[in-house]
């Protein structure tokens, strides 16, 4: 099936911004700024443009990790390093890292920052938090860091959105990863340790979709679970689709067709492993 352009959009922007999560200068961003490990560098990364947030606000808005994982680096971070340095920080090591893996950047900066401005100016902040906080940080001076900043804006609007999703359709933050995972969208073992949920907390949340007839008895994904994970994708993508909003069709094709070749540089360099944690579907072709 042909995905919508919504989803297209998440297609050619997410392995721009994904950069800061897997290539190994932006993985070292924590130690740069004297933070203590990569998951408080992660969690200061991600929240910074919202300010000293804590746990409580940070879990909310990121939607699946959980809440002891994150108290563990949030808000002690802030002792080390403040969020207006994080953000320095985020900026020029992603920067850097575009200007290796894809050397015409700066092309395609000049020929995609206006329509991504566009589109990140006129979407709506109401209910998106970690999309507006990051909305006022889109104009950079460096063209590249300003091309990553609006790519994490555009991936922030589709993430705040995908997490208002979940809530709608009744999904707690583990109940989402356990049908992501047995819709084969994440590996189940590695995306529980890695938004820090125990085994313990995993097994109740699979009995949960057993007894709503998302899962089997087995543990394996059901017709129904199967449904409900297309329904979810579908609002997300509708919900998203509201960045669209300021241009022609033409110009959106045209856009998707700029950004298409960055993608796939960085998806064909080996940095992202497959699958990953952020969902990114392996390239065909």
């Amino acid at each position: 099936m042909t995905p919508s352009r919504s989803r297209t959009l998440w297609l050619r922007t997410e392995p721009l911004h994904a950069v800061v999560y897997f290539e190994e200068r932006c993985r070292g961003l924590g130690r740069a700024v004297g933070l203590k490990g990569f998951w408080m560098g992660y969690f200061a990364a991600r929240t910074a443009p919202m300010g000293r947030v804590g746990p409580g606000v940070a879990a909310a808005a990121l939607g699946v990790f959980a809440p002891a994982m994150v108290a563990r680096s949030l808000p002690s971070a802030w002792e080390y390093a403040s969020p207006d340095r994080v953000v320095e920080e985020r900026a020029r090591l992603t920067a850097a890292a575009l200007r290796q893996l894809v050397p015409s950047v700066e092309a395609l900066a000049a020929q995609v920052n206006g329509p991504l401005t566009a589109m990140v100016a006129d979407a709506p902040a109401l209910a998106r938090p970690l999309f507006a906080a990051n909305r006022d940080l889109a104009r950079r001076a460096d063209p590249v860091e300003r091309l990553w900043q609006l790519a994490t804006c555009i991936r922030e609007f589709r993430g705040d959105a995908h997490v208002a999703v979940l809530a709608d359709h009744g999904l707690d933050a583990r109940e989402s990863l356990v049908l992501a995972a047995a819709t084969d969208r994440v590996d189940p073992a590695a995306i529980r340790q890695d938004r820090g949920w125990s085994e313990e907390e995993w097994a109740e949340s699979v009995d949960r979709m057993c007894a709503a007839g998302l899962l089997d008895a087995s543990g394996r994904v059901t017709e129904s679970g199967v449904t409900e994970r297309e329904l979810i994708e579908d609002d997300t993508d509708r919900l998203a689709e509201r960045l669209l909003r300021p241009l022609s069709k033409g110009e959106v094709d045209e856009l998707l067709a700029a950004l298409e070749p960055a993608a796939r540089r960085i998806l064909d360099s080996h940095l992202l492993p497959f699958p990953n944690p952020i969902g990114l579907p392996r390239p065909v072709g």
